[in-house]
């Protein structure tokens, strides 16, 4: 587990801002948000994210049957605020064994989604074609979002559309899991939750939000 902050798109070593730069700084990428180290899950460390939060923090509302959440990330510094969540969900795949789901909410250029995915990015533009019809729709705070696939390694499954004005991202391991899609799943943005949050059932740390 990481103990300090690195860049949301190559996981690099990030400099903080200092007397010759007022931004993090990424030798290969310039200025990011910085990714903050990932923490075990927990409904405590959850809120600390939530609270800070500048884009929402998604995630589906009930979860799943035996779905559990296994961890949550964030780009973005104090000074900022979370310019972009991820929330890592693990459960019983729609075809047997085990499925993650990691779903990504962040403003343009960050690039969490795209680390995420597996692609150059930072955006998932060039790697989808919005010409045609979406292949995946949740309802995201109440409201219909297309998503559409994305090109992406063969070993997920990866679904990027717009919500609340920002990019959000579904990613899924293993490639078969992204059959949830299907089934138009129902996200709640954890700023606008309640108390019914403390009651979140919480697995164990997710290699890929790590990743």
């Amino acid at each position: 587990m990481r103990g300090e902050p690195s860049c949301p798109k190559c996981g690099g070593r990030v400099r903080a801002p200092g007397l010759f730069a007022d931004s993090w700084q990424c030798d290969v990428h310039g200025v990011v948000h910085p990714l903050q180290p990932v923490i075990p899950p927990s409904v405590e460390g959850l809120g600390v994210v939530v609270h800070r939060a500048q884009v929402p923090v998604w995630m589906p509302w009930p979860l799943p049957l035996g779905w559990l959440f296994t961890g949550v990330a964030c780009a973005g510094d104090d000074r900022s605020g979370g310019r972009a969540t991820a929330v890592a969900c693990s459960g019983p795949g729609p075809l047997g064994g085990m499925g993650e789901l990691l779903l990504v909410a962040e403003e343009l250029g960050v690039g969490l989604g795209a680390r995420y995915a597996g692609i150059d990015g930072p955006d998932p533009g060039p790697y989808m074609d919005v010409a045609t019809p979406p292949q995946a729709k949740v309802l995201a705070a109440g409201r219909p979002a297309p998503l559409w696939h994305v090109t992406a390694p063969g070993d997920r499954a990866v679904f990027a559309g717009e919500a609340r004005g920002l990019w959000l991202w579904a990613i899924l391991w293993p490639e078969q899991s992204g059959l949830l899609m299907y089934d138009e799943l129902v996200l709640t943005d954890l700023r606008d939750a309640g108390a019914e949050v403390d009651l979140l059932p919480c697995g164990a740390l997710s290699p890929r939000i790590l990743s």
